[in-house]
């Protein structure tokens, strides 16, 4: 049961083109959003479709499978823990933010009906 604290799975499509970020070290990170979406029927009988997103960051070899394959709009499947963090902003208002390390992609759909990896 303890592979099971903290764990996060997630089917979405990339937000935007990740951000890949070469470190000193020579390690990557790359980050992006992830939108989910949920569908669901309204008080009226409408189907309704709620997203949410979310904020997901690779490291090392996961980081580079992004760089190469996860593009714009692509669907992929995410596994990894919940991570909370805070800074201070340029006015000094302290932030927090919660994010998802990835410490495993699965490539799924094809973008735009493109079978290809780009």
């Amino acid at each position: 049961m303890s592979t099971l604290k903290n764990h996060v799975q997630l089917i979405g499509n990339v937000g935007q083109e990740p951000q890949i970020t070469n470190l000193e070290s020579g390690k990557k990170v790359a980050r992006f959003s992830l939108a989910t979406n949920e569908y669901y029927k309204n008080t009226n009988g409408e189907k309704t479709q709620n997203t949410e997103w979310h904020t997901v960051v690779a490291w090392g070899k996961t980081a580079e499978i992004i760089e190469k394959y996860a593009s714009k709009g692509k669907e992929i499947g995410v596994s990894g823990k919940l991570k909370s963090r805070s800074y201070e902003d340029k006015d000094g208002i302290k932030r927090y933010v919660t994010e998802i390390e990835a410490n495993e992609i699965l490539l799924l759909g094809t973008k735009n009906g493109n079978n290809s990896a780009d």
